[in-house]
């Protein structure tokens, strides 16, 4: 009868009204947090052995870029979807994609006509000094090649909101199943971490074997990665499927006990991604650098990425739900309400800053360092600017 009994109440408050959303601090932190990895790994990368488009080189900046890399695209999808279909509950499909165009699809228009375009000539002018920029944003457009950037994450996201609002009409209770996982996932979060984990290697490895991992969707500025794509979409739903209901009291609840074994996810962070170093090692010293991979060395590769991925993604939201809604996170908690637009602004400041310290023949840490804080500074400064302009509140 008990079980009856708790059964029925969760079934009940899945379906009840929507309540509209209150700000969460740890989710905001988390958020925020996120933002500043993404200007981290763009700083870093020139001096990788991956990138290495500068003289200078550092093999710390490789271990940044393997663990940045290998998460950071995914836990944002996961926080996006966190409101997603809550939200859809709560304004309806039409009001909720009149939102996501307000909030993704007028940057993304605006920033690939300009931001992009921008940062790019700062890597246009290296190699072709004499060019002027109306000449090479011309070119762009009209000819291509039009990178996206770290801007593909709107237009995915947005795709991933379309697709949401679909299923919600035609099947409601479709995130039923993830949102229970996720109130047992308050005293259970093992259980959650284990199916979630399951679920992202069923898509994410057949892909990465099938397309390997430098096989791009390219239309104009419309780009993703074909082997993440569905990995992408995994958290997000995953996510989507914790904010139905019992959001304060499911998996993500300050008190649940997802935050009180953070050790133990920080091992199965450290495990996997010491083994993909190993990997990258056979790789390279082993098999010569093959293009494409043996099957089986992406297959293992994909799984280790996957359960590092998952592992610092909970390591991540269990570390700031200590936070427990209070007290205050000195840079965090001012540049929450800036961090989508730093998002948005910060590449070509990136690119520029490198391009300006080419030449200097500094370390790679004194540049890589330069180019992070002043990237921080300058896209704040350039956000908080932006949200001046009247209605920029409500985009950026």
């Amino acid at each position: 009868m008990t079980t009856m009994s708790t059964s029925a109440t969760m079934s009940a408050e899945t379906h009840a009204e929507p309540k509209a959303k209150t700000r969460n601090l740890s989710l905001d932190r988390a958020r925020t947090f996120l933002t500043l990895v993404v200007l981290l790994h763009h700083a870093v990368i020139p001096y990788t052995y991956f990138g290495h488009t500068d003289p200078k080189f550092f093999f710390g900046f490789d271990m940044i870029v393997l663990a940045t890399d290998s998460f950071f695209m995914a836990m944002f999808f996961f926080l996006s979807g966190l409101f997603a279909w809550s939200g859809i509950a709560r304004k309806g499909p039409a009001s909720y994609l009149e939102d996501r165009v307000r909030r993704l699809g007028i940057p993304f228009v605006v920033c690939a006509f300009s931001v992009i375009p921008i940062a790019y000539y700062a890597i246009s002018l290296r190699n072709n000094p004499e060019i002027g920029f109306s000449q090479f944003w011309w070119t762009t457009i009209t000819q291509g090649p039009w990178p996206s950037g770290p801007i593909w994450f709107l237009w995915v996201l947005f795709a991933f909101d379309l697709i949401a609002c679909l299923l919600y009409r035609i099947w409601p209770n479709l995130l039923d199943p993830i949102n229970r996982l996720s109130v047992r996932g308050r005293r259970r979060p093992a259980e959650f971490f284990a199916v979630m984990l399951a679920v992202s290697a069923a898509f994410y490895v057949p892909g990465l074997m099938y397309f390997g991992p430098s096989s791009w969707f390219e239309f104009g500025p419309f780009s993703v990665q074909h082997g993440r794509v569905m990995l992408y979409a995994t958290y997000f739903f995953f996510g989507a499927g914790i904010g139905v209901a019992n959001m304060d009291r499911g998996l993500l609840s300050a008190e649940g006990r997802m935050a009180k074994v953070s050790w133990e996810w920080l091992v199965l962070a450290i495990v996997p991604y010491c083994l993909l170093w190993v990997l990258i090692f056979i790789k390279r010293q082993i098999l010569g650098n093959p293009s494409p991979q043996p099957n089986w060395y992406e297959g293992i590769y994909a799984l280790n990425v996957t359960v590092f991925s998952v592992a610092i993604m909970f390591l991540i939201l269990a570390f700031f739900q200590r936070f427990r809604q209070s007290g205050s996170a000195m840079l965090l908690d001012p540049m929450q309400s800036a961090a989508f637009g730093m998002f948005l602004v910060h590449y070509p400041i990136t690119l520029w800053l490198q391009y300006w310290l080419f030449d200097y023949n500094l370390p790679a840490v004194v540049k890589a360092l330069t180019v992070f804080v002043m990237t921080v500074i300058f896209s704040w400064a350039v956000t908080a600017a932006l949200r001046t302009i009247p209605g920029a509140t409500r985009v950026l």
